[in-house]
């Protein structure tokens, strides 16, 4: 089980390349150095199964998440292109798509946003991500966020099943959002309903929400 992950929100002006690098060392680098280790002794017994913990963001990007999302989707693109090879050695590859998770992980990641310097981007971008994004974010972490047991429950019904999935997400809220994409291959669908969510509707959304 591939766990290992570290967090990223706010402008992209405001964010260290190497930050960006040590994010994308952890969460994308780190399961390619643990499938390089397991796969050839899997290969050879011609059994196992490599579950990973992804993200409902590398299926969909969310503003101001550019970089944390950027690492989940190379997750998803590594372990899509991974798993036809593995089946031909009856190998499992299982991605586990959670949505909002309530731990210090996330705690964390809020309280350093709220505290640090946005002096590196324009007012208005800085305005957005502090009025808007991170009070949007914990309304939707109050009212769609999951326990970690109820993430650790459904990595194990994974884990045991007999036909492991490729993809399993945790949260049905979410499953609309990921769908969006599917329904327009352009992507003018998905973008607009962004757009107004996060610029014209956040009234509504909040509400929604509580």
């Amino acid at each position: 089980v591939s766990n290992a992950g570290v967090g990223m929100a706010g402008p992209l002006e405001c964010q260290s390349l190497a930050a960006m690098q040590s994010l994308m060392d952890t969460n994308f680098f780190g399961l390619v150095r643990l499938v390089k280790e397991v796969l050839p002794d899997m290969k050879r017994r011609r059994g196992g199964h490599i579950v990973v913990i992804s993200s409902i963001m590398g299926l969909q990007g969310i503003v101001f998440n550019d970089i944390y999302s950027a690492s989940k989707f190379a997750v998803e693109g590594f372990c899509e292109s991974l798993v036809v090879q593995a089946l031909r050695f009856n190998v499992s590859i299982s991605l586990v798509e959670p949505g909002p998770v309530m731990t210090e992980f996330e705690t964390k990641l809020y309280e350093e946003a709220e505290r640090a310097d946005y002096s590196r981007t324009d007012p208005e971008t800085a305005e957005i991500f502090t009025k808007l994004y991170l009070r949007n974010s914990k309304d939707v972490f109050t009212s769609l966020g999951q326990t970690p047991e109820d993430i650790a429950e459904h990595t194990l019904r994974v884990i045991e099943a007999a036909r492991p999935p490729f993809r399993h997400q945790t949260n049905v809220a979410y499953t609309p959002m990921a769908a969006l994409k599917h329904a327009d291959p352009s992507g003018a669908l998905m973008t607009d309903a962004f757009y107004k969510l996060v610029f014209k509707y956040d009234t509504v959304l909040r509400f929604g929400l509580r």
